[in-house]
């Protein structure tokens, strides 16, 4: 096998997400370690991103569903392994995946998932369509929760399924990176003054995300003293769900909450969000199969709420804290906590933060979700991607991966 490989990452589209996220992070990795790094999708807000990384897109249809376009796509993927000496192919969403697994198969190459949501499962042929995910040569889950929904619906063996959680840009998600102008910048375009409190939910605008939940408890929190600098940002686009968006923005009308909680869609600067913000938090109803935004909230020493229920937890340090957990879709329990976590003294919310940005960096860093996704491309491939980056990663300590990770 060539010390050179070329590998071709597939996902829908290129906008903002953690699925999104992570595809930038193993190609600029890849590209690091000396390899190829291609990207097939319809592209998107991340474009430049992933140029800057040293991706290549490649233009396909990938969010088609279709079962005609996505022959066509498996017959477009299975040329383009031949032509680029494609060595490895990764899939990250469902759709794409069988086009993805046709053409590998073909081509007769490793073939990778990485299962990033929790899939809805009704019916037979809902979990034929999602079984696609468990059938790479190696099954990559994105946290503990995520395996042992894996291990349930597909049986997948142990020997295949390697649990890889998300990682942050300690260097991009950093107090020290986040100048003060880029605060008073991202304050003024949310209409806050330097004095407000801020809780910032960001996710985008649909219902399981729980953002009327954080409504709910901001209009209990205005009726307890002491809060009334308190300013709830939910940041997000909706992404075309404008009716919930207007059932949100109307129950903060009639509630009266105009002044304490705003709409802002999305934010292009998490880590100044973070940096300003008194607490974060992660209100979903349903399962995450995740929770990058609570490791980001902790890379930059802001604590976090996050819902009892499905990954999220797995993100937090509970002991230390480095933030707390509450009942689902209860919004008197999550006015209790944001009351009892912005009523902590100035040392608390010190050594908190202190302890948060620790948490972040030992368990979660993006250098550590690099070197184990090339550690699987590694076990197919016979090849040194992972030696490689640990050559360049090491030489920073702050993104030097750690040892101390939590077994698989």
């Amino acid at each position: 096998m060539s010390t050179m490989p070329v590998i071709l990452q597939i996902i829908p589209k290129l906008d903002t997400g953690g699925a999104e996220r992570t595809v930038i992070e193993v190609a600029e990795a890849v590209r690091m370690a000396g390899g190829q790094a291609l990207v097939a999708s319809e592209g998107g807000r991340l474009e430049a991103e992933l140029a800057a990384a040293g991706g290549e897109l490649i233009r396909l249809p990938a969010a088609a569903k279709n079962p005609l376009t996505l022959l066509a796509n498996a017959r477009t993927l299975e040329k383009l392994i031949a032509e680029r000496g494609v060595s490895l192919v990764h899939a990250r969403s469902r759709a794409p995946a069988w086009s993805a697994l046709m053409a590998a198969r073909r081509a007769n190459v490793p073939f990778v998932t990485t299962y990033h949501g929790v899939y809805n499962q009704k019916g037979a042929l809902k979990a034929w369509y999602n079984s696609v995910m468990a059938r790479g040569d190696r099954v990559i889950a994105n946290s503990h929760y995520t395996a042992g929904i894996v291990r349930q619906r597909h049986r997948t063996p142990d020997e295949r399924l390697i649990v890889i959680q998300r990682g942050v840009d300690l260097a991009q998600f950093s107090s020290d990176a986040v100048t003060a102008a880029r605060i008073a910048a991202l304050r003024a375009r949310w209409g806050v003054d330097e004095k407000a409190r801020l809780v910032v939910l960001a996710a985008r605008l649909t219902r399981w995300k729980g953002q009327h939940v954080a409504i709910g408890a901001a209009s209990q929190l205005r009726t307890r003293p002491g809060f009334d600098d308190v300013v709830f940002i939910l940041a997000g686009d909706d992404q075309g769900r404008t009716a919930y968006r207007e059932e949100l923005a109307a129950r903060i009308e009639t509630l009266g909450l105009g002044h304490g909680v705003r709409l802002t869609g999305h934010c292009d600067d998490m880590p100044a969000a973070f940096a300003t913000a008194s607490l974060a938090l992660v209100t979903s109803i349903e399962p995450e199969a995740f929770g990058r935004i609570s490791v980001e909230a902790q890379a930059m020493g802001c604590p976090v709420i996050v819902s009892d229920l499905g990954a999220p937890p797995e993100t937090i340090d509970a002991a230390a804290p480095t933030g707390w957990t509450v009942r689902p879709d209860d919004e008197t329990a999550l006015a209790d906590a944001i009351a009892a976590a912005l009523s902590l003294g100035a040392a608390k919310r010190a050594a908190i933060a202190r302890a948060a940005r620790h948490h972040a960096a030992t368990y979660f860093s993006k250098a550590q979700l690099q070197r184990r996704t090339l550690e699987v491309y590694d076990t197919l491939l016979a090849t040194g991607l992972a030696q490689a980056l640990d050559q360049k990663l090491w030489a920073n300590e702050d993104s030097m991966p750690s040892r101390a990770r939590i077994p698989v």
